[in-house]
């Protein structure tokens, strides 16, 4: 065992497709000793950590997960053995992955940390839907919120945050529809505000409906694949169309470059 700490990075896998990883992670995941990855990360993307010893520490809402704290104690142990530690999170690391509990305890025991971003599922979801998040004279500001409030905290005031945005992104809601669209209502956002709910972004498994606020209880019980899930609001997703993917130009893209 080395007496010098190895680096513990923290990289974002993205929001699914293995090809959208930046190469920067790529480089790391092939260096990588060990890589503790979360249960979203897809496997092409994890079969780039060819040498590396993977332990598997993701978080499912309604399945067993590892604990925070047990997480953190993993990455100093294995920071303490290998060189090159790599935590891999979907989407970004720095956007609600629980990154910052990491960074503080590597950083209160003397360990190195890197964060390598990932692109964060909005923004593959806005691709998949050619819609931009912001567009002249309608959207402006963009905010990406979350209902989900950990055990022991403080519920924040999403609703606020969401009825001033002009275009709002909720992570790990779309479970929540029913109770998400009830309390924008109650809190004065229109019934016919344009909802976009994207399933499996950048996967060729990638489902949208395409519904409006007052009827977002009956829209998000006909998602099927059980993937994860956006609830996209405001005014840019008016034109977009309830669709399931069929072959895209990314596996076409892979089929010529694996020829």
């Amino acid at each position: 065992m080395s007496k010098q700490a190895g680096t513990v990075h923290l990289v974002g896998a993205g929001p699914g497709a293995p090809d959208l990883l930046t190469l920067r992670a790529a480089r790391l995941l092939a260096q990588a000793d060990v890589v503790f990855y979360d249960a979203l990360v897809h496997p092409e993307t994890l079969a780039l950590a060819k040498r590396a010893e993977k332990i598997a520490v993701g978080k499912r809402c309604g399945k067993h997960s590892t604990q925070q704290r047990f997480i953190n104690k993993r990455l100093l142990d294995a920071a303490r053995k290998y060189s090159v530690v790599v935590r891999l999170k979907g989407g970004d690391p720095m956007l609600f992955g629980r990154a910052q509990e990491e960074i503080d305890a590597l950083h209160a025991a003397g360990v190195s940390c890197e964060v390598v971003p990932g692109i964060t599922a909005a923004l593959a979801a806005s691709a998949d839907l050619r819609t931009s998040l912001t567009r002249r004279g309608v959207s402006r500001n963009v905010t990406f919120v979350t209902p989900r409030v950990g055990e022991g905290e403080d519920a924040s005031d999403w609703k606020k945050s969401v009825c001033n945005a002009d275009t709002a992104v909720m992570y790990m809601a779309a479970g929540q529809a029913a109770i998400v669209a009830a309390k924008l209502i109650a809190s004065g956002m229109a019934h016919d505000m344009p909802v976009a709910i994207v399933e499996n972004a950048s996967l060729p498994t990638m489902a949208t409906i395409a519904t409006t606020l007052g009827a977002l209880q009956s829209a998000g019980e006909r998602m099927t694949h059980g993937g994860p899930a956006l609830l996209m609001i405001g005014r840019v997703f008016k034109h977009v169309k309830s669709a399931r993917s069929a072959v895209t130009d990314r596996d076409a893209l892979r089929e010529v470059l694996s020829a």
